[in-house]
């Protein structure tokens, strides 16, 4: 047997922090590049001594700016950690990072402070870096990067406390709504439509702003702009879908969308089947072993193809088509317990069983698909 490929590394791992695997992500180099070009000719002409030492002490902003949402996303796993959540790992990227959670169970004030507490933790990296700042006055790069470092902790904390996903202040709208309604879909909605109005907002005071006043907007903070903006309309859409197809979830069941169908011993013959079919309109014929358990469905067009001379003697199994091992649902089944199941399935047809194990329906994993979505597939 051919050996299984290796697992594709999603950065270069840093070890563990408080035992919470770090993974810095391949694409960090793109914003750190893109810090160095942007930045390295403002600290040239800070300090000219510095020469080309200038893009050093860019790329000594990128540093500081990881570190800076490194302890962001410690504060979280931290926090969550204290509420037992356990913490997958935390990924530093492009758009800044993440923390991943494995499964767990929350509440909206629980949830509210795991994601106010990255902020928190960032509002503290900056009046830390105010408290050293006038230590720094006689070393023109250690103020320099002093004050950045300030910088980037405060507009990091008040960036990630506007109130819209998938930023962290995002969590105070879905707890606020979640807690009045009992429903973290509807929070998480709401939460994704404010983040969305937070990008049409940001755009209109960032870009619009200087066209009203006549001039032009800089160049770097539009393309700043676009990157953040696509982001965060990205992630608010993200939330938004996310949060429709767990609305949309616990209404759908296995007996409302399967379609009529019979079950029939395999051994019956292509004539019993037609008689079946006769008394049975519009149903479908699933064939069953002697236990009971379904394992083939009657095809209709190879059914009719088989000549009325020979249909007495010809098995049903010949007309049929196999269903997966196991490929059957009870009627009750619902939610996030059939969408688990059915994943679990090989195949995309199902018998749907009732208690006693009779047959009494097909399910198709296309309508499995347009219930949750909410269209086709």
């Amino acid at each position: 047997t051919p050996e299984p490929e290796p697992e594709r590394r999603e950065g270069i791992p840093l070890g563990r922090i408080a035992g919470v695997p770090v993974v810095l992500a391949y694409s960090w180099f793109i914003i750190a590049a893109f810090i160095v070009i942007t930045f390295g000719p403002q600290v040239q002409r800070a300090i000219p001594s510095l020469g080309i030492g200038a893009y050093i002490v860019a790329f000594g902003y990128a540093v500081l700016l990881l570190i800076s949402v490194l302890v962001h996303e410690l504060a979280h796993a931290v926090s969550a950690r204290i509420f037992g959540w356990p913490t997958a790992k935390i990924v530093l990227n492009l758009w800044g990072g993440h923390t991943q959670f494995a499964s767990f169970k929350a509440t909206p004030g629980k949830s509210l402070m795991v994601a106010l507490s990255g902020p928190a933790a960032n509002f503290a990296l900056a009046g830390a870096g105010i408290l050293v700042l006038p230590l720094m006055r006689t070393s023109p790069v250690g103020y320099l990067l002093t004050d950045i470092f300030v910088w980037a902790n405060f507009l990091v904390a008040l960036f990630n406390i506007l109130p819209g996903l998938p930023l962290d202040g995002g969590r105070l709208v879905e707890s606020a709504v979640w807690r009045a309604t009992g429903s973290q879909e509807k929070g998480t909605l709401a939460a994704g439509w404010a983040g969305r109005i937070i990008v049409v907002l940001t755009v209109l005071a960032v870009l619009g702003w200087p066209l009203l006043m006549g001039r032009q907007p800089d160049l770097q903070i539009v393309v700043i702009m676009v990157l953040v903006g696509g982001f965060l309309w990205m992630g608010a859409s993200a939330a938004i879908t996310n949060a429709k197809l767990r609305l949309r979830l616990p209404q759908v069941y296995a007996g409302s969308l399967k379609r009529p169908a019979v079950g029939v011993p395999a051994t019956a013959s292509v004539a019993q089947v037609r008689e079946t079919l006769h008394q049975n309109p519009g149903s479908a014929v699933v064939l069953t072993a002697p236990t009971g358990q379904p394992e083939a469905i009657v095809d209709p067009v190879a059914l009719q193809q088989v000549p009325d001379a020979g249909a007495a003697g010809t098995a049903a199994s010949a007309a049929a088509r196999a269903l997966a091992p196991g490929a059957y649902v009870p009627e009750w089944a619902a939610g996030q317990e059939l969408v688990q199941y059915l994943a679990a399935l090989s195949g995309t047809e199902y018998a749907v069983v009732d208690q006693d194990g009779y047959v009494t329906g097909l399910l198709d994993q296309d309508a499995v698909v347009r219930a949750i979505t909410g269209r086709n597939r």
